[in-house]
C-alpha cells in the first residue's frame, strides 16, 4: 500500500524537545511552570494582545469565556452555523441556547447582515443575546469590521473562535485581537500543536486571570483547600506548553508552507471549470490557509465531492468533507437559525484537501494527479 498522506498531521520543528527536556530535568511535569508562563507571554505577543491563558483545549477556552461573560441558563448566544460542534457545545454546557447564523459566500463565515437581522428578531422577542461567537473558518478571517460594528452598536460582547486561524489577519490585525476575548486550539491537526491544548486570549487582564483561576479548580487563596465557586480542570501542563514554545518559534514557516500548498493546488487546477477555492476576498484578508478547501460543481466537473473523496481514499490520501452545518445536526436542529442556504451548499459541494506543512513536493504531486485523473474521467 502507498504511504498515507494525511489531511493535516503534526509537524515537529526541532526545539520542542529542548523545552520538554527542561520540564523533565527540573521535574516540572505538573500543570503550571516556566514553560506555561513563557508560552503564554509569547502567544500574547504573537496575537497582538496583552494576556493569554494556556488551557487544555479550545473547547475549554470557549466554555470559560462564556462563564466569564456571565452566560447562564436561559440566555442566548449567537454563533456561526457553519463550524465544528466544539464551537456550540459549550453554549449548551451553560444551559444557554445557540442562535445559529448562516455564512456569507465570500469568506464562508458569519454573514453580517443576517447577524443584525437575528439580533433585531431576538430583541423583538425580549431576548438580548449575551454574546456573539464568530468563527474564522479554515483560517479565513471573518468580516470582523462589520461584525464588530454591529456588536458594538447593540452592546453585545464578541468571543472570536480563532481555533483554526492562528496567524491569520484582518486589516493587518491578528484575528483574535478584535473581540472581548478569543480562543485558540493546539489540537494535533492545527497549524501548531501542543498535542492537545488551547488558549484564551484577551487585552483584559482581569478576564484572563479569571480564566486561570477557574481552570485550576477555582481554588481560593487560603492556607487550606477552599472553594467559593465551581471550578474546572482546564489548565495546560508544563510539558505540553514546552511543545507549544517550540512550535511557536516556527509558526511563520508553517504559515508560508500552508499558503504555498493552497497556491500549488489553485495554480494547477485553474484549467478545470467547476473547481473553486476558499480564497481571500481582497487585501483586507490574510488567511493562514490552515486547510485548502475546494468546491466541486458536479454539473461542470461531472463528479462530486463524494466521488473525489473516494478516489483519494483509494490512493491512501486523506481528505475531509466540509463541516456539516449545526442547524442540520440532530442535536442542534431545534435551535433558532437564520439561514440563506450558503452553508448547506458549501457542505454538499465542499472538500478539504491535504494541507499539512510537512507534506513533501512528491506528496502534493500525488494528490494533484489523483484529483486530475478523477476530473478527467
Amino acid at each position: 500500500m502507498k504511504q498515507k498522506i494525511w489531511l493535516s498531521s503534526p509537524h515537529i520543528g526541532g526545539t520542542e524537545q529542548k523545552y520538554v527536556k527542561e520540564a523533565f530535568d527540573t521535574n516540572w511535569i505538573a500543570p503550571l511552570g516556566p514553560n506555561v508562563d513563557a508560552f503564554e507571554e509569547s502567544l500574547a505577543n504573537y496575537c497582538g494582545v496583552k494576556n493569554a491563558a494556556a488551557l487544555s483545549s479550545g473547547t475549554a477556552a470557549i466554555h470559560l469565556a462564556l462563564i466569564i461573560i456571565g452566560v447562564e441558563k436561559g440566555d442566548e448566544v449567537i454563533t456561526s452555523s457553519f463550524t465544528f460542534s466544539a464551537t456550540v457545545n459549550p453554549i449548551v454546557y451553560q444551559g444557554a441556547t445557540p442562535v445559529l447564523i448562516d455564512s456569507e459566500p465570500e469568506t464562508w463565515n458569519m454573514e453580517p447582515e443576517i447577524l443584525e437581522t437575528a439580533i433585531k428578531d431576538r430583541l423583538s422577542k425580549g431576548k438580548k443575546p449575551k454574546a456573539i461567537i464568530p468563527v474564522h473558518l479554515y483560517g479565513m478571517p471573518a468580516s470582523m469590521g462589520e461584525i464588530m460594528e454591529i456588536a458594538n452598536r447593540y452592546e453585545i460582547p464578541v468571543i472570536e473562535d480563532a481555533a483554526e486561524a492562528l496567524g491569520s489577519r484582518y486589516l493587518d490585525k491578528p484575528v483574535g485581537s478584535f473581540g472581548k476575548m478569543a480562543i485558540l486550539s493546539f489540537n494535533g491537526n492545527k497549524i501548531i500543536t501542543t498535542s492537545g491544548g488551547g488558549a484564551l486570549i484577551s487585552n483584559d487582564e482581569e478576564m484572563v486571570e479569571k480564566a486561570r483561576f477557574l481552570s485550576t479548580q477555582s481554588r481560593d487563596k487560603a492556607p487550606h483547600y477552599q472553594h467559593s465557586q465551581i471550578g474546572y480542570n482546564y489548565r495546560m501542563s508544563n510539558v505540553l506548553a514546552g511543545i507549544g514554545r517550540g512550535q511557536l518559534e516556527v509558526i511563520e514557516d508553517r504559515i508560508k508552507r500552508r499558503r504555498d500548498n493552497f497556491l500549488f493546488y489553485k495554480t494547477n487546477l485553474l484549467e478545470f471549470e467547476g473547481i473553486t477555492f476558499l480564497e481571500e476576498p481582497d487585501k483586507s484578508y490574510f488567511s493562514n490557509h490552515w486547510l485548502t478547501a475546494i468546491l466541486i460543481d458536479s454539473k461542470k466537473t461531472g463528479t462530486t465531492r463524494e466521488i473525489l473523496q473516494k478516489e483519494l481514499e483509494k490512493e491512501n490520501i486523506e481528505s475531509r468533507p466540509m463541516w456539516k452545518p449545526m442547524h442540520l445536526q440532530p442535536v442542534f436542529s431545534s435551535c433558532p437559525a437564520y439561514l440563506n442556504g450558503t452553508s448547506e451548499s458549501l457542505f454538499i459541494k465542499g472538500l478539504c484537501l491535504p494541507s499539512g506543512s510537512n507534506m513533501s513536493d512528491e506528496d502534493r504531486i500525488r494528490v494533484l494527479k489523483t484529483i486530475i485523473n478523477c476530473l478527467a474521467k
